[in-house]
């Protein structure tokens, strides 16, 4: 019987935890992905990060539940683009910026 309550109990908080993790936003991926590129060792691991950051940012022009500065989203986004180019062209450090910039650009669009 402990090990059936102890199997359900760690279902149930499975369940909720990623629940919770699904009510992220997608300006909130799009800055841990950013976060996550200008972080990255080489300009390769900068652009995939960056793509990735890029999908979010674009879907969060979307996002209802956030009142978001398109400017700065817009902003972002050409940040973003620069890393991904800079990242693939082995720019690893002008890459990073990029998307350092695209941080504070997401950041500025919450305000």
């Amino acid at each position: 019987m402990k090990t059936i309550t102890l199997l359900t109990t760690l279902v149930m908080m499975t369940f909720f935890s990623l629940s919770a993790l699904a009510d992220a936003s997608h300006l909130d991926q799009a800055i841990q992905h950013s976060q996550a590129a200008a972080k990255s060792a080489d300009g390769k691991a900068v652009a995939k990060h960056a793509m990735e950051a890029k999908k979010h940012a674009n879907a969060a022009k979307n996002d209802k539940d956030r009142q978001i500065d398109a400017k700065h989203l817009d902003e972002g986004i050409k940040s973003l683009d620069k890393a991904a180019k800079e990242g693939k062209d082995g720019e690893a450090d002008a890459a990073k910026k990029a998307a350092s910039d695209a941080i504070e650009h997401f950041k500025q669009a919450t305000k």
